[in-house]
């Protein structure tokens, strides 16, 4: 380990990289022959741009932290998550964009903003209550989803949302008491709603619990795997509790006016990957919600930024002649099982890929203005849930989904869609907190009911 301050020049890592042992790793390691891909799918027209879209969008992204904080104790540390939803106005922003140059104090109306921020116990950090850092992470994060109220005039908690998610769980694999390593209690069972007790040991247990992010928190040192995991619950989550917000509201036949970009692909990884099936079951029955009272899908966007498949995109649309390049603007894949496990990810499993923490699947896009957007689209019904057809008529929102990909891809950051561009700046520096976006939005979508938007 380096000295605090201390990196690697370059001529170790030269060393390292030319060694002997490394070239007989990479040796015995699989190589990609490109002669031998059998699922090789070509980039595809995308369907002709839809002439209606809708006029709101909700962009959710999150982010975390971790900081050293002083309570007599080594290494203390505290994590800070915040996840914000942006609302933006596209009429708006089309009218202000056709009367160039824009005003600032104008386009600003064009977006409002709420954010939901916690602090959560590191490592040596210990509540009043307990007596280790791992039970006090458990017990604030129940509290933060039970404190979390989005809108003012919508009392409804998130953990509302997440216990009917936790009700889909199957109770067929029990899971392991959280005071396993602490106590050494060795009960398993199924955890449910609210607080309860371990039926051996008699101590809390919190519904929050199934999440099992705890079982990746650590006493000592950094915690930013679990801080990592709540952030990605929290965005997901908000997803959810505002779709489930319209349906209790009877504002589910009017979001035709809104779509949903989230940050990062349609999945759950980690301990709370039961999430995955939990969010397809409720999207399914929400979908068919707004299907019959409206006669279209839900729009839902998950972006990627980096990864793998950002990568691979990349690689694959440089051409081998120099300035030329294999898709074209308005051009779009559909990513198989098999592309995914012989060019991206390698695997020979016969489990479909992200079958226990995907709820929609990928597609690259390149858009009008030539930006690279890979993008996720949900498994709204048992017929798209599918991620080995290229058939695209399977989801009928995809001519929408190009056009607006075509409309917001960023211009100020490359491959990045402007939606998530807003929801990360109020992510990363908390704005205007307490702001009524579901109020906002239901008002704004109530006022568009008679003009057909």
């Amino acid at each position: 380990m380096p000295y605090d301050g201390e990196y690697a020049t370059y001529r170790p890592l030269h060393r390292i990289s030319e060694s002997q042992r490394v070239k007989n790793l990479l040796a015995r390691s699989k190589l990609l022959e490109t002669t031998r891909v059998t699922n090789v799918p070509r980039p595809v027209e995308a369907p002709a741009q839809a002439s209606i879209l809708p006029r709101f969008v909700l962009a959710i992204d999150g982010s975390y932290a971790e900081v050293d904080v002083k309570n007599g104790y080594p290494g203390a540390k505290v994590g800070y998550c915040t996840a914000a939803s942006v609302l933006l106005d596209l009429h708006l922003i089309g009218e202000l964009d056709a009367e160039r140059p824009i005003d600032p104090v104008e386009f600003r109306k064009t977006e409002q903003a709420a954010c939901i921020d916690a602090a959560l116990p590191g490592s040596n950090v210990v509540t009043r209550r307990q007596n280790s850092a791992r039970a006090s992470f458990r017990e604030e994060l129940y509290d933060l989803f039970t404190d979390i109220v989005v809108d003012e005039d919508d009392r409804t908690n998130l953990l509302s949302t997440y216990e009917a998610l936790l009700a889909l769980k199957p109770t067929a694999n029990p899971q392991h008491c959280p005071y396993k390593e602490s106590h050494g209690c060795t009960s398993e069972f199924a955890i449910g709603r609210g607080c309860t007790t371990c039926p051996t040991c008699g101590r809390p247990v919190y519904s929050t619990d199934a999440l099992r992010i705890h079982e990746r928190f650590r006493e000592v040192g950094t915690n930013g795997e679990a801080f990592g995991l709540v952030m990605q619950v929290l965005e997901r989550l908000l997803a959810i509790h505002f779709l489930r917000c319209f349906e209790r509201r009877n504002l589910l036949q009017r979001l035709t006016s809104l779509a949903f970009f989230i940050d990062g692909p349609l999945a759950a990884f980690g301990p709370p990957a039961w999430l995955s099936a939990a969010i397809s079951r409720d999207l399914k029955r929400l979908n068919q919600k707004v299907q019959t009272a409206t006669g279209h899908d839900l729009l839902i966007l998950g972006i990627e930024k980096t990864g793998a498949f950002a990568e691979h995109f990349q690689e694959i649309d440089r051409m081998e002649t120099p300035g030329q390049q294999l898709f074209s603007a308005r051009q779009y894949m559909l990513l198989t099982d098999g592309y995914i496990k012989e060019r991206v990810l390698y695997s020979d499993s016969h489990k479909r890929y992200g079958e226990d923490t995907y709820f929609g699947r990928k597609f690259f896009y390149k858009t009008q203005s030539g930006a690279r957007i890979v993008a996720s689209i949900p498994f709204l019904s048992n017929a798209q849930d599918t991620i080995d057809s290229d058939d695209i008529s399977l989801y009928p929102q995809f001519a929408t989904v190009c056009t607006l990909l075509d409309r917001l891809a960023s211009s100020q950051y490359a491959n990045a869609v402007s939606p998530l561009i807003a929801a990360n700046a109020h992510a990363a520096i908390p704005l205007q907190l307490g702001s009524k976006v579901l109020t906002q939005l239901a008002r704004m979508l109530l006022g568009t009911a008679g003009n057909g938007k």
